[in-house]
């Protein structure tokens, strides 16, 4: 499985940390910045990174982290065909596959300790979409964005 990966400043040091658990996992991950956690910089260009690859490949995945991860995943929702998820801890990523089908997980490094994050990427990527009504849903939302978005 394909992982792009986005951050600003306030998430490179728990980006690190998941790029090298991923990569032990021999995951392909795609590293799209930020690099250097003492440069301020502004996420919105992060998540339309990681947003636009996951949607232009199917198969893949993404992950964004920030101070809290509340602006990544309104930018990364702008996307049409993202399903972000804001994930503070293993039941939320669980769900957030599991039913809204979430192809993006969003991280806050201000919220999420460092013996849950694995646990919350393990969840997330283990679990599969239930289909069934939640599909039904998930389709209701992909058919607002087409009416209401650009």
């Amino acid at each position: 499985m394909k992982i792009y990966i986005g951050a600003d400043h306030r998430g490179v040091a728990l980006k690190k940390r998941i790029v090298d658990f991923l990569g032990k996992k021999g995951l392909d991950i795609v590293d799209v910045g930020a690099h250097d956690s003492k440069v301020s910089c502004d996420y919105p260009k992060f998540s339309f990174r990681v947003a636009q690859s996951v949607v232009q490949d199917k198969d893949a995945r993404g992950i964004l982290v920030c101070m809290t991860g509340i602006g990544h995943s309104m930018a990364a929702n702008r996307v049409r065909g993202a399903r972000a998820a804001l994930c503070y801890n293993k039941k939320a990523a669980q769900l957030s596959r599991a039913h809204n089908n979430a192809n993006i997980l969003v991280l806050g490094s201000k919220f999420v300790t460092q013996k849950e994050i694995f646990m919350i990427l393990n969840t997330w990527l283990k679990t599969s979409f239930e289909g069934g009504r939640h599909l039904r849903r998930v389709k209701q939302i992909d058919q607002l964005g087409k009416k209401c978005c650009c």
